[in-house]
């Protein structure tokens, strides 16, 4: 019986969560878009494409948030600011492809 009330109470022990923060690009400055994905490593931003449909993507401080068949590579979304903020998102790749990896 104690087995089983120790093992209850361990499941109910809550560790820290790994969530993802979402944020909306066009309320916040380019210097703050990057600054917050620089800070949290990666975030979900949010914002509206010219035809008014809404997009998201998550982005990325560098290739340790990418999982291992991804890497980043830039890309350009709006915020308050300017209409192509930089910032890193995680791309698939094919190894085949690369000039760089095999000195092509």
């Amino acid at each position: 019986m104690k087995t089983v009330l120790l093992a209850v109470a361990l499941t109910l022990v809550t560790g820290e969560a790994f969530a993802i923060s979402r944020y909306n690009s066009m309320s916040m400055s380019c210097g703050e878009v990057q600054a917050r994905i620089d800070r949290e490593g990666a975030a979900i931003m949010r914002y509206r494409s010219r035809s008014g449909a809404p997009l998201y993507g998550r982005y990325v401080s560098d290739i340790r948030f990418c999982p291992s068949s991804m890497r980043p590579e830039y890309r350009y979304i709006p915020s308050a600011d300017t209409s192509q903020c930089q910032v890193l998102e995680c791309q698939y790749f094919d190894l085949d492809d690369d000039p760089f990896l095999f000195g092509r």
